[in-house]
């Protein structure tokens, strides 16, 4: 996931990653330390402060979900459907697993010297640009499959699980919490979804940046 600096920061510890107001960050991990998050810049990687860098999330970076539960969020979507989520068997890295129709297929995410991801011989500095490329470009070599955007569109029940807090600023909004579980309602709209959290309901724009959900 990628964030933007919104102000300068120097670490003080080695373990920390000092950048400059302006910098595009890659986030790698948010649950460890709820003040800090694990990011990487020009491949260095180190610990940064939450409240310097604004996230840029999408629906469809899910974290930590393991490969099954990949598997049963996709099979019922249309051919194409997609998430990015960590790697189960190296931390720290990602895997994009994608519904071909009649099952589920995932794609590791590999990563040069330099920190550059690629799955095939294309290289791109973020995930963000992974996903537009093969949007257009078939990520798979043996048949025609294109990225598509996930839509809240399961059968059944539909939640969201909160990765970040939302504190509105009018009466109409959903207010929640990182953690919060999400009644989807009406996703009919990509800018401005309606549901239902804490016995309220209101409206929240999926793509806020500084929240993301995943369907769940």
């Amino acid at each position: 996931m990628e964030a933007e600096a919104v102000y300068s920061f120097r670490a003080t510890e080695c373990d920390e990653l000092s950048f400059q107001k302006g910098d595009i960050l890659k986030v790698t991990n948010m649950d460890d330390d709820p003040n800090w998050y694990t990011a990487e810049l020009q491949g260095i990687r180190g610990y940064v402060p939450k409240n310097y860098i604004n996230v840029r999330p999408h629906a469809w970076f899910v974290g930590g979900i393991s490969r099954l539960d990949a598997e049963n969020r996709l099979r019922p979507l249309e051919c194409g459907a997609f998430l990015i989520r960590d790697s189960e068997s190296t931390p720290g890295e990602f895997s994009v697993s994608v519904s071909y129709g009649d099952h589920v297929q995932h794609f590791k995410v590999l990563k040069d010297g330099l920190g550059q991801y690629f799955i095939w011989d294309e290289v791109f500095s973020s995930l963000n640009q992974l996903v537009n490329f093969y949007k257009i470009n078939s990520i798979a070599r043996e048949r025609t499959v294109f990225l598509q955007e996930p839509e809240c569109s399961l059968p059944g029940p539909r939640h969201a699980h909160a990765l970040f807090d939302f504190t509105p600023h009018h009466p109409t909004h959903l207010r929640f919490l990182r953690g919060d579980v999400i009644d989807l309602l009406d996703c009919a709209d990509a800018q401005c979804w309606r549901g239902r959290c804490r016995g309220r309901v209101g409206v929240f724009p999926p793509d806020h940046c500084f929240y993301c959900i995943t369907v769940i």
